[in-house]
């Protein structure tokens, strides 16, 4: 052991000597043993409640699922109009995220690393792929995702996992000022007339159903974005006809 190391040992137990030492002897050893156990025991659950971080969807336990916890992290990329991929950062700042600790922006370093998140509630156009033809304002939802929210810090409630391992969820982005309330991700969508309320197997509102008709409504009366079509076709009615022109 170096002289450093030593010094630094000594110190330490000084330190514990000292604090022991302070204490009256009216006090119960038991009692100072039980509140070092508590305290420990709140540690532990504070820790894995609030400050473990989420890789993937492999640690997502159901304390995480059915909208019971809120996880905040960043954007890393984006690659539908209706999902992204999510790298948790539990803590925020005040766990070092930002100035301690940094999200990787390399895919090697990425991989596994991440949520895959669906947004709850809506469905966006399709884009190609698969060899199935892209929809009408596919780009475009596609393009004001990504805009608005990728490399961006946003919150995500997550409610259930589904058949391809993403996880759909809720989400907010920040304003322009910091200050004001999140904008959720799924109700802006609606609001711009680049998705519809998701109405298929598997859905989740939360409690914000009510909201996204009348957001829905509102666009369609508009006929902005995909509501300016003359014979708009649904997303999953997309998906059927190109699966019953191939079989």
């Amino acid at each position: 052991m170096t002289s450093t190391a030593s010094a630094a040992s000594s110190s330490t137990v000084g330190i514990i000597k000292f604090a022991f030492s302070s204490i009256p002897d009216s006090v119960s050893p038991y009692l100072i043993t039980s509140l070092i156990f508590g305290v420990g025991i709140a540690g532990s659950v504070f820790y894995r409640k609030r400050l473990r971080r989420i890789p993937n969807v492999e640690y997502l336990t159901p304390n995480s699922l059915q909208g019971k916890r809120v996880l905040k992290g960043k954007v890393t990329s984006v690659g539908d109009s209706d999902n992204f991929r999510f790298y948790h950062t539990p803590g925020g700042i005040w766990a070092g995220w930002g100035w301690l600790r940094h999200v990787p922006t390399g895919s090697k370093e990425l991989k596994n690393q991440t949520l895959h998140i669906r947004l709850a509630g809506i469905d966006a156009p399709e884009g190609a792929h698969f060899g199935m033809p892209a929809q009408p304002f596919s780009k475009e939802s596609l393009e004001w995702l990504r805009k608005e929210v990728n490399g961006k810090t946003v919150l995500v409630k997550p409610y259930t996992k589904d058949r391809y391992d993403r996880v759909v969820s809720m989400a907010w982005y920040p304003r322009f000022l910091p200050f004001l309330p999140k904008k959720n991700v799924s109700l802006q969508l609606l609001k711009v007339g680049y998705a519809q309320i998701y109405r298929q197997h598997g859905f989740e509102y939360g409690d914000m159903l009510d909201e996204f008709e009348r957001i829905e409504t509102k666009a369609k009366r508009r006929k902005i974005g995909i509501w300016s079509q003359e014979n708009m076709v649904s997303a999953a009615e997309h998906k059927k006809q190109y699966l019953r022109k191939k079989e």
